[in-house]
């Protein structure tokens, strides 16, 4: 088991990672063979995964990914077959999540199993991909959603500071951001996804901790306050709205509390047993999850929520 001290020196997501893989090792197998099965079996014939409809994706492909990952399942076949969809996605006009997840996954089949996927144009790639990050940021501190935008959006801040993060490059004037940030918290807590919101919400809150914490500036009662206020957003059925207003609670705001509140200590404080029964609510019998009381369908993006949320659950002591 890794102590805490080990555990700071990972990357934010590979600390999660490491996290959520040590957490699924001790599922019970059929759920941890229910939900590999439906992620193997859903990979496309070009390598990648898609979401409900359409073709592959590199979104969508990087959350099968994950959930191959924690369940030690990318290699082989599956990982050479998903290198060669990546590579027919480096050259065409992505989005900022889209070019965000293939480094996410090229780094995750790196580190499974020693393939290279950007090997032949890793270092001008890479340099390219910085440079358009760099060119989001606001005079706020914060990160826009698009070279249109004109100010800064709390998950974006989130996403292109885990992307420096993966490729290994600065943060220039890291204090700006830090700034942009704290100035998204409101008095409840929680934290605002951006400046003309009206109310804090679940995964901004999550994603600004995570920020914070990538610029290593997350002072203990900034962290404190904004988990008080993401345990009061647990419902009775066991999972977390994603702000006051919403009344059911839903998959993705259940696994970013989770989430958050392990890294700050207290998800021992929420309700655990009633977290369980929720998300095993939104399990398929035949694999898979969907996002909430009311969806009728599933995915991978939320069978990656469910199994890392049971996979936090379930490492708590």
């Amino acid at each position: 088991m890794y102590d805490q001290s080990q555990l700071d020196r990972l990357g934010y997501l590979e600390r999660l990672m490491l996290r959520l893989t040590i957490g699924a090792v001790q599922l019970p197998d059929e759920i941890q063979e229910r939900h590999a099965r439906y992620v193997i079996t859903r990979q496309r014939p070009d390598g990648g995964w898609s979401g409900r409809e359409g073709e592959s994706d590199p979104y969508y492909t990087s959350f099968a990914l994950r959930c191959l990952a924690v369940l030690g399942l990318l290699e082989g076949a599956i990982a050479e077959r998903c290198t060669k969809f990546l590579l027919t996605r480096l050259h065409g006009h992505e989005s900022i999540v889209d070019l965000l997840s293939i480094v996410y996954s090229t780094k995750l089949i790196e580190a499974a199993c020693g393939l290279e996927p950007l090997a032949d144009i890793h270092r001008a790639w890479e340099l390219r991909l910085t440079e358009l990050l760099y060119s989001l940021r606001r005079s706020d501190g914060g990160f826009s959603k698009s070279l249109e935008g004109q100010a800064g959006s709390t998950y974006q801040t989130f996403l292109a500071l885990l992307c420096l993060e993966l490729l290994g490059q600065p943060l220039p004037e890291e204090e700006r951001t830090a700034t942009f940030l704290l100035n998204q918290r409101q008095s409840d807590g929680g934290f605002l996804e951006i400046r003309v919101a009206k109310r804090s919400g679940t995964n901004p809150t999550a994603a600004a901790l995570g920020a914070l914490r990538i610029l290593k500036l997350l002072a203990p009662e900034i962290e404190k306050s904004a988990a008080n206020f993401l345990l009061d957003l647990q419902t009775e059925e066991g999972g977390y709205q994603a702000n006051t207003r919403i009344p059911l609670p839903d998959l993705l705001s259940t696994f970013t509390a989770s989430v958050s509140l392990t890294d700050a200590g207290e998800l021992g404080e929420s309700d655990l047993a009633a977290a369980w029964k929720y998300v095993s609510s939104m399990e398929l019998a035949t694999g898979g999850f969907r996002g909430f009381e009311l969806d009728h369908g599933d995915d991978v993006e939320y069978t990656f929520y469910g199994l890392g949320t049971f996979a936090l659950l379930n490492s708590v002591e």
